[in-house]
């Protein structure tokens, strides 16, 4: 039965990253279509595209982190269970996270380009997204502190 509950822990630990960094990837890909095609359309302002498109690469630093403070309570086997959960369905709203980030900044990168003036607004919801991942990180840490350790 342990090695049950290793493997669903194991898996619970890849989720957490794969999904994230799956999301992550198609976030940055959506910003970064759009940048290239603002590019070609504006003389100037570049840099503030770029720095947009590495914007829903959080989520995957988010998942990583996660993964490492996850691992810890792997060392008793009851927890692969807990750590499945927690894992993968952090990991699942860190993808939609990073997925919906992307395409605000694609909306941002898009808007921008003909009105440079709001870019700053146009960012409100990229970072309302990344709160969501930031407060799906934060409860999957409280619910890890209710895993035991050896």
């Amino acid at each position: 039965m342990d090695i049950i509950f290793l493997g669903l822990g194991y898996f619970g630990l890849v989720a957490a990253v794969g999904l994230s960094i799956i999301g992550s990837c198609i976030g940055c890909t959506s910003a970064g279509l759009a940048a290239d095609g603002a590019m070609l359309e504006t003389e100037t302002g570049h840099g503030k595209f770029l720095g947009l498109i590495a914007l829903p690469s959080s989520q995957s630093i988010l998942g990583i982190v996660l993964m490492f403070i996850l691992k810890g309570y792997l060392t008793v086997p009851e927890n692969g269970l807990g750590i499945f959960a927690i894992g993968s369905l952090s990991g699942l709203a860190l993808m939609f996270s990073a997925i919906y980030q992307g395409q605000c900044c694609a909306m941002a990168i898009n808007v921008s380009k003909n009105k440079p003036e709001i870019f700053g607004k146009s960012l409100v919801a990229a970072g309302i997204v990344e709160g969501f991942a930031v407060f799906m990180f934060v409860m999957a840490l409280v619910l890890a502190q209710g895993l035991g350790k050896a």
